[in-house]
């Protein structure tokens, strides 16, 4: 045997007895794969650019945008249609802060979104010695989301995803922001460990039951209506239960409102829709059934003249969050869960024998609907030019 070939050999062996090896880039990916991640909504730049193209080498799909601000209501959108949060990725500092305006929004109305921005060194930063694009980025962000995390070490980046996932969908959804540092990137570790670390998220929002006496209360409010009404919100929507709450309203045969972000999850043209008569139904019920739609300003916060005389209205209020309940006016009877698990709930505790709404309310409710589109019809059917609002 050759010198050469016994050189060869060794240098074989030693290669072969080198532990495989993975670093930041790889296990923020593979974080991202393992929870179904397939979408990422970006700003390319120092430091994720590299993280992108291998992400795109991996199968990912990046979604690249102008303006990280656009980025992130894509994403922040793309998770309400899901329920799965939508991942944007910027920069830092004015990449991050760029950002952080679609985060609090997403926050505000309740979209699960993940803002996974870069960041500079937390040595330098921390004592302010002049870094590049320095800023604490996560002091910034906390108070705008749900929940910040910042990853230091490259072990931890599998459970800091698992973290941001789940705390962006659980309860009521929102933002999430995870900061990464430059320096993380380039962190290496073993593969095998590495891909131990990651974590796999199971039942990231998990069904929330409401309590019988909650459900008990309620039935026996709307026992008692002679004009309820059931107002959809962007909750219900969010929800996908759209067949269990088609049962209840046709079940309980009473008038339905939805609110924009509501709208399609039953047609407007569902003979129980009120839509066409939204003065009449919120000046005139005297029961109204929130089914994932808050008491704010699209709604008159729930009083003045748009609710008709004070105190005429009994509220009943469908929400995953404890805290929305009284947030405005008294609701008599709250029931905290997933919209689902609320709806059904109240659907099977309507008997065979359950009284459908008086039919002077609901004749009442359809006769204005009806005169309401009988008059804008002529609107709606001009063909003036130029062309009017209602054209």
């Amino acid at each position: 045997m050759s010198a050469v070939t016994v050189l060869n050999n060794q240098a074989t062996a030693a290669t072969d007895a080198e532990p495989a090896l993975t670093d930041g880039f790889q296990l923020v990916i593979d974080a991202l794969k393992l929870n179904g991640i397939e979408n990422l909504y970006v700003v390319p730049g120092i430091p994720i650019s590299d993280l992108l193209r291998m992400a795109q080498g991996e199968g990912l799909r990046v979604i690249s945008f102008r303006h990280e601000q656009n980025a992130g209501n894509a994403a922040a959108i793309a998770g309400f249609l899901t329920k799965k949060p939508g991942v944007c990725m910027t920069v830092s500092a004015p990449g991050f802060l760029n950002g952080l305006t679609a985060l609090a929004n997403a926050t505000t109305n309740c979209f699960p979104m993940i803002l996974i921005s870069g960041s500079s060194e937390r040595e330098i930063v921390d004592l302010q010695q002049g870094d590049y694009e320095e800023m604490d980025q996560l002091a910034i962000a906390k108070p705008l989301c749900k929940a910040a995390f910042r990853v230091l070490h490259a072990q931890d980046i599998g459970i800091a995803v698992a973290r941001a996932i789940r705390a962006a969908v659980s309860g009521r959804p929102g933002g999430v922001y995870l900061d990464l540092p430059a320096k993380l990137f380039s962190q290496v570790m073993d593969a095998a460990e590495g891909a131990r670390s990651l974590v796999k998220v199971v039942d990231a929002a998990p069904a929330q039951l409401p309590s019988p006496d909650s459900v008990a209360r309620a039935l026996e409010v709307l026992k008692g209506a002679k004009r309820p009404l059931i107002i959809l919100g962007k909750g219900a929507a969010y929800a996908q239960a759209d067949e269990a709450v088609r049962e209840l309203v046709e079940k309980s045969g009473i008038p339905f409102l939805p609110m924009s972000m509501a709208k399609g999850l039953l047609p407007d043209t569902h003979p129980q829709s009120a839509g066409a008569a939204r003065s009449m139904v919120l000046k005139d019920a005297d029961v109204v059934v929130l089914v994932g739609a808050r008491l704010n300003w699209l709604l008159s916060h729930g009083k003045g003249k748009t609710w008709g005389e004070p105190g005429s209205k009994t509220f009943i209020q469908i929400d995953i969050e404890p805290r929305e309940m009284d947030s405005n006016v008294a609701i008599v009877a709250p029931l905290v869960g997933d919209i689902g698990s609320c709806v059904s709930a109240l659907t099977a505790g309507m008997a065979k024998g359950w009284t459908p709404p008086p039919s002077e309310w609901t004749s009442a409710v359809s006769a204005r609907k009806e005169a309401n589109i009988a008059k804008m019809a002529p609107k709606l059917m001009s063909n003036a030019s130029p062309m009017n609002f209602h054209g």
